[in-house]
């Protein structure tokens, strides 16, 4: 996951709320940071991904693949 991909993730996921959960909430699974710190740290934005949606209980099958823009039709 590419953090483009990643924060189009949490835009369609959270939509207002994502710009606050991300500079808010702290993150246990990715050393107690804010998903923000956790990738200015250099944690993968997939690992961040995957923490914010355990922390927020978004269910697994919105987990897998988000962010990820559709494939372009011939």
């Amino acid at each position: 996951m590419r953090r483009s991909e990643f924060l189009r993730a949490v835009s369609v996921e959270f939509g207002a709320r994502g710009p606050a959960l991300l500079s808010d909430l702290v993150l246990s699974d990715v050393g107690d940071r804010t998903a923000s710190a956790a990738i200015d740290a250099g944690v993968p934005p997939r690992e961040v991904w995957l923490a914010l949606c355990a922390e927020t209980d978004v269910p697994l099958a919105r987990r897998h693949g988000a962010g990820r823009l559709e494939p372009r039709r011939s």
